[in-house]
């Protein structure tokens, strides 16, 4: 259930929730303002996608997650989503994501169902990333790729948008007042910290859906 309301995470709620696969957000992202003292000029930003993985299962939605390798240049050892950078081979933001969930964690592309888009996020490491919310085949078994991902693991979606897992961690950082999200540690993944980035765009999710009717 989402705070606020009663009404459970459905696919029709969630695609009601969501930008709709033909209309691309634009524009800075939703977190620039708590940011825009560390990003990059807009020239060197680069637009990036991810794929946020939803799996129904018998008790209900999971988010699907990953685990980086310690030896990866960007955000090494952190749990993510499934993504990358958006190469000039790929169609459009939904193909990099499904992309890069294949070389990831195996994903064939008849394996998941683009739902629409999440708010674009900016990253201070130069990113501007657009989450594509997918549901996948519940059939699907992940084979990471061991050069990128050191562990796949599922969350119940109930349990991130919850708002009492979900902590707004107050930080001094370069002579100024910022606020990290950082996940409670979740029952389903205990060793897991979801924080940074993930945290931003689960948050995102579940204010998008607290804003339904």
């Amino acid at each position: 259930m989402v705070s606020g309301s009663t009404a459970p995470i459905t696919l029709s709620r969630l695609r009601e929730a969501l930008y709709p696969l033909a209309a691309l957000p634009t524009g800075d992202a939703w977190n620039h303002g708590e940011l825009d003292d560390l990003l990059l000029p807009q020239a060197a930003v680069a637009e990036a996608a991810v794929l946020v993985p939803l799996v129904p299962r018998a008790p209900g939605l999971r988010v699907l997650l990953t685990r980086r390798t310690d030896a990866l240049r960007h955000h090494p050892g952190q749990v993510s989503f499934p993504g990358g950078k958006v190469e000039d081979a790929d169609a459009d933001v939904v193909a990099a994501a499904l992309r890069e969930a294949s070389e990831e964690v195996g994903l064939a592309r008849s394996q998941a169902r683009p739902l629409g888009y999440l708010d674009p996020l900016a990253t201070i490491t130069g990113f501007r990333v657009l989450p594509v919310v997918a549901w996948i085949d519940p059939a699907f078994v992940a084979v990471p790729d061991p050069s990128e991902v050191s562990d796949v693991f599922e969350v119940p979606l109930d349990w991130l948008m919850a708002p009492g897992n979900l902590q707004h961690i107050a930080i001094d950082y370069r002579g100024r007042n910022r606020k990290v999200l950082e996940f409670l540690r979740p029952p389903a993944a205990p060793s897991q910290r979801i924080w940074g980035a993930t945290a931003s765009i689960l948050f995102n999710l579940r204010e998008r859906l607290e804003r339904l009717p």
